[in-house]
Formats: C-alpha cells, structure tokens, sequence
C-alpha cells in the first residue's frame, strides 16, 4: 500500500496530544519529554482543535520572550489544521506538507483521531519503496 494507513500501520497511532489550556511550558516540556516537534491539541472530546509545534513556540518566543511560558497553548497554536485520512497517498501528503510548509498531518476520519505522521515518517516510506523497486528491478535484471 502507498497511503498514509501502511505508515500508520508500522509506526502506531499513538498521538502526543495536549489540551488547549495548558501553560507553554508543560507543553515543551512534554514535547522533550516525547522527542516529537508537535502535540495535537485536543478539545475535551478528544477532537482536533488545533497543533502546537516547535516553530509555533519559536515563533511565540520571538515575539514575546519568556513571558510566553505561563499562557496556554491556545494563545499561539495554528487552530486551522490540515489534516488527512488513512486513504490519502504518501505522494499527496509529501505534496500537501511541501506546499503548506508544515511537518505534521493528523490523521483524521469522521472527527476522530487516529494517528499522525510526519515529513520524516513519508520520506522513510518512499525510500524503503524506492529501494525495494531497485532491488526488484536488479533481481530481474539477473535473472532471478
């Protein structure tokens, strides 16, 4: 399969998420605790209400130095996601986080959060594909 469900599948749907009213600093506290560049932020019925990532807390940084640490995370998240489901292809995923200069797409389907990938997760996939179609390639060549 070459959609974002046979990533999902090998890494897992588990999902660091976070809600809205916590302070900043719990938050990168938990994305250092995780080693993850972003936490989906979660409404209190579990449904997507927006991401907080590294560049989002950099970006708060800069603007309002460490004062920032204390507010909640609903004062710098990027409350418009975009997000994709378990039929959406790799290729269109990599196109869709190129264009949107984003390096994180919840999975999402009829509201609810199944997983997340990442731009690293899709680069993975098309290079173990890309190797597996040389290797067939070299087999057939080889004859064998």
């Amino acid at each position: 399969m070459n959609d974002l469900s046979s990533i999902l599948a090998q890494k897992g749907s588990e999902v660091a998420t976070v809600k809205a009213d916590v302070s900043l600093g719990v938050a990168a506290a938990q994305l250092t605790e995780h080693r993850i560049g972003a936490l989906v932020v979660v409404d209190g019925s579990g449904a997507v209400a927006g991401i907080l990532s590294e560049r989002d807390l950099v970006h708060g940084l800069a603007a309002q130095g460490s004062a920032m640490i204390d507010q909640p995370v609903a004062s710098i998240m990027t409350a418009e996601v975009i997000t994709a489901t378990r039929a959406t292809s790799v290729l269109t995923a990599l196109a869709v986080m190129t264009r949107k200069r984003v390096r994180h797409l919840p999975v999402v389907e009829d509201g609810a959060l199944l997983g997340i990938v990442s731009i690293g997760d899709l680069v993975k996939h098309r290079m173990e594909r890309i190797e597996a179609e040389a290797e067939a390639m070299r087999t057939y060549i080889q004859g064998g």
